[in-house]
């Protein structure tokens, strides 16, 4: 078939759900495949870190894990992965990449949990070192359950390097402007899917303590069913990959470069410091890095709040992996609605348009929920009346604004984000890419761990005590209405540079 096939207009159903061509399901359908799977990994990973840390130690350890463990981890594998990408090509970094992973989650599971008491320090022990330095509470803590803060890490730093660099770097470069106006919505939608799958195995894994022989661990049993999954899943992810390169790109229909993506060149590349000076003076690059933090920082700072009252409600591993699980399925429908009326979006109107709808959604939702918190001793008789409580309100109305929020981001946020660095050259896209999402990312989620980090030690410097979300609410209130603001105008400065930059790739794709 010609390279050259006359690309003929969809009907309107198809063109609002499913606007592939027959001959490029050879391509979606195998991407869509390896989001599915990246996506299902992280989704269960990131309810079991959750589970374990903040049941294990509270919600306000989380805080000191993305500041102090999470960001120079980032930081560390950006630097690895930056000078990775100079000696091997991008199918080999990939497996460089997932690798390291699969191999920690399996060992979790199977070697490390069950030996936990052997791996970490005496609980008493801890106890007795919080007393004496009641400042560093939380950092105590967290080395008491070392290795669940490892998993932690690690739960974070999927996110960060499979989705949003290993994926989408490869996506980026072997797809054009005009099919990721198409596809992209699509592989975000396939992606979804996999929240479905989560809920339903994560709460079937969940509800395993309800048949488990006495004196069996029954999040023992769990972990091991769902880290299986999660290596299954990866291995298949390597498998697909190979198949992407050995009959995909080779295909000039969906591939029609001289060279296979990522290929080592010949000519010597710029060093890891001067890529890395590039990269930071870069206004183009700097505008998506702020997206990314402010998306980081705001999240962070509505999570945070939200998961503390998760464990006064839901207090054991397994009932609170079980709430998790059904917010993901919830999070699933909610997100493949979004794709859908997010692709449409992405097709009619303008990038900038369809990027700001993030950033109003979590604005709205994050104050909503911040102004409930801080008037909630005021609604006790009239919740008591009605038959709840605080909390129970607090939990569901912050599933129900986590919920929209991040279907609005996978929809919107995160394919906009993508898009804007398909004019970019090669070499940018890559390491332009792992500094952005890595770093920028981590450095997100740990603006927002500072923020309650300070709160925090303020706290106890003041009063002697450690305080709890709820005594620094109006400050994070304050700062993240700061963060959306500035998110707002970054997009609208963003929006003017991806318009430059279409417009001169056009223009140069013309001549």
């Amino acid at each position: 078939m010609s390279t050259n096939i006359q690309q003929l207009e969809f009907s309107k159903l198809r063109r609002m759900f499913f606007p592939i061509h027959s001959y490029e399901i050879k391509k979606a359908l195998p991407m869509a495949f390896i989001f599915f799977c990246i996506l299902f990994n992280y989704t269960c990973l990131r309810n079991i870190k959750d589970s374990l840390v903040v049941t294990n130690s509270g919600a306000e350890a989380l805080s000191y894990l993305k500041l102090f463990c999470v960001t120079p981890s980032a930081i560390l594998f950006m630097l690895v992965y930056t000078k990775a990408s100079d000696l091997l090509n991008n199918e080999q970094l990939f497996y460089a990449t997932l690798s390291p992973f699969l191999l920690f989650f399996g060992l979790f599971a199977f070697v490390i949990y069950p030996n936990r008491e052997w791996f970490h320090p005496n609980p008493e022990t801890i106890a007795v070192w919080q007393a004496a330095c009641p400042s560093l509470h939380w950092p105590i803590a967290i080395f008491g359950i070392w290795s669940y803060g490892l998993f932690y890490v690690l739960a974070e730093l999927w996110g960060s390097t499979l989705i949003s660099l290993s994926f989408w770097q490869f996506a980026n470069q072997i797809c054009k402007m005009s099919e990721a106006k198409r596809m992209y919505a699509f592989f975000g939608l396939m992606a979804q899917v996999s929240l479905l799958f989560v809920g339903i195995v994560g709460k079937w894994a969940s509800d395993i303590r309800n048949s488990v022989q006495p004196g069996e661990d029954p999040w023992q049993i769990t972990l091991n069913y769902l880290m299986s999954i999660v290596v299954i899943c990866g291995i298949a992810c390597m498998l697909t990959y190979r198949w992407i390169y050995t009959h995909v790109l080779t295909d000039k229909r969906f591939y029609d470069k001289p060279e296979l993506p990522g290929v080592k060149k010949k000519k010597k590349k710029a060093g890891l410091m001067e890529s890395l000076k590039t990269i930071c003076t870069s206004p183009y690059l700097g505008l998506i890095a702020a997206l990314v933090i402010c998306y980081g920082i705001s999240v962070n700072l509505i999570e945070g709040l939200w998961k503390s009252q998760l464990k006064i409600r839901y207090p054991n591993e397994n009932d609170y992996n079980t709430f998790m699980s059904l917010n993901t399925i919830y999070t699933g429908i909610a997100s493949m609605i979004m794709l859908i009326v997010g692709g449409n979006v992405l097709r009619l109107f303008r990038w900038v348009s369809a990027a700001l709808i993030t950033p109003l959604v979590f604005t709205v939702g994050g104050i909503s929920f911040f102004t409930f918190i801080v008037f909630k001793d005021n609604l006790v008789s009239f919740l008591d009346n009605v038959g709840t409580n605080p909390v129970a309100v607090a939990v569901m109305l912050g599933a129900v604004i986590i919920v929209i929020s991040k279907s609005t981001k996978y929809a919107l946020f995160d394919l906009t984000k993508e898009m804007a660095y398909i004019p970019l050259d090669e070499e940018m896209k890559v390491k332009g890419k792992a500094v952005v999402d890595v770093v920028g990312g981590r450095l997100g989620k740990s603006g927002g761990a500072f923020i309650q980090v300070v709160c925090f030690s303020i706290g106890t410097a003041i009063s002697g005590v450690k305080p709890t979300f709820f005594q620094i609410v109006p400050y994070l209130f304050g700062m993240f209405v700061l963060i959306c603001i500035l998110w707002l105008l970054s997009v609208k400065s963003l929006g003017k540079k991806v318009d430059a930059a279409l417009e001169a790739q056009k223009s140069s794709t013309q001549a």
